[in-house]
């Protein structure tokens, strides 16, 4: 809950009203687990919380490690679906960075032809509690330092109970985290995006993966009613040219997206952004015939589009072999691959 929603939950229990600032202290300060050990309330206060609420917190009902020391998590909703996040370190050239891959749906409606989350439908947005839990619920959680809006869904789709987590984790009363230690990734539905953009400082991340209406169409069905010309242009609007980030994810296939026209396509479709774009390797899915793009024509397609003073990097792969890169969650416990602690 949000402190207004705690303001609400203490008058209707006819607490005294600053009881609500406690709780938030409980809930994401210290980060408690039941109402019990919310000792600053008084025994009555406790009673009449736990007759109808909890903390709700829900342990992971299994992890998978990757060899690269990435780990995915598997957490079992209210209505008992699977969902996963992805934790992520990265201590190269002492970055000290621990990111979480969080989800926002159980499965999606976006249905990419790419997508091992979208090849399995959609089946319900996930509650703030469902989202936060993700992130106060696994081994790591207090040496984090970054979260993506990445997994599972689309997070302009959950849009309430996507914002309420990240007010949760960047208000005062909450984690009191920096915007800028959080990214939601979009395929661009523009309403929801204005209010995201104008109602937080987040870094906002758009699948592209083609600059052509009609190949984007092909790979993405939600090209044909938020076509990507129509998003970039909506996003030349605001001033990322600063401390906010606006970046580009470009998946590469072979022999699809991965020649010098698209690249010249693709810059003159970001001129005027400030966009930096991450190519992606393509991870392969079951049902899927594409090919990743080779090192050479990645390496080529990055130098292009830096010499036209587009900023590109090639992301490095993470987690493949647990089935936990970009693409590939699923929300299921693959049993055979599964590697325990």
């Amino acid at each position: 809950m949000t402190l207004e929603e705690l303001t609400n939950l203490v008058n209707e229990l006819s607490m005294p009203r600053f009881t609500a600032k406690q709780i938030a202290q409980w809930l994401y300060e210290k980060r408690v687990t039941d109402i019990d050990s919310m000792t600053n309330l008084s025994k009555a206060n406790r009673a009449k919380l736990s007759e109808t609420y909890c903390v709700g917190r829900k342990e992971p009902v299994s992890e998978m490690r990757s060899i690269d020391g990435t780990v995915k998590y598997l957490f079992e909703t209210s209505d008992g679906k699977m969902i996963e996040s992805v934790y992520i370190p990265d201590n190269d050239r002492g970055n000290d960075r621990a990111t979480l891959c969080v989800s926002s749906q159980k499965g999606c409606k976006m249905n990419c032809h790419f997508c091992m989350t979208g090849k399995q439908g959609y089946h319900g947005n996930l509650t703030t509690n469902e989202i936060i839990n993700q992130i106060f619920s696994i081994p790591e959680s207090e040496t984090l330092t970054n979260i993506v809006y990445m997994g599972m869904g689309e997070p302009m789709d959950n849009y309430s109970n996507v914002l309420n987590s990240i007010r949760v984790m960047t208000e005062s009363w909450g984690l009191a985290w920096s915007p800028k230690r959080i990214t939601v990734s979009s395929i661009g539905k523009l309403k929801e995006l204005r209010q995201l953009i104008e109602n937080t400082d987040v870094h906002i991340a758009i699948s592209v993966h083609s600059p052509f209406h009609n190949e984007r169409q092909n790979l993405m069905p939600v090209e044909k009613a938020y076509p990507i010309e129509s998003v970039i242009d909506f996003l030349r609007g605001y001033d990322f040219a600063h401390q906010r980030r606006l970046s580009v994810e470009y998946i590469m296939w072979e022999g699809l997206n991965d020649d010098m026209r698209h690249a010249d396509a693709l810059a003159d479709l970001l001129k005027g952004t400030k966009a930096r774009v991450n190519l992606i390797r393509f991870h392969a899915i079951p049902g899927v015939d594409l090919k990743t793009s080779n090192e050479k024509n990645m390496v080529a397609f990055r130098d292009y589009l830096n010499q036209k003073s587009t900023l590109c990097t090639i992301r490095r792969s993470r987690g493949e072999d647990i089935m936990a890169a970009c693409g590939m969650l699923a929300g299921k416990k693959l049993k055979d691959a599964e590697r325990e602690n």
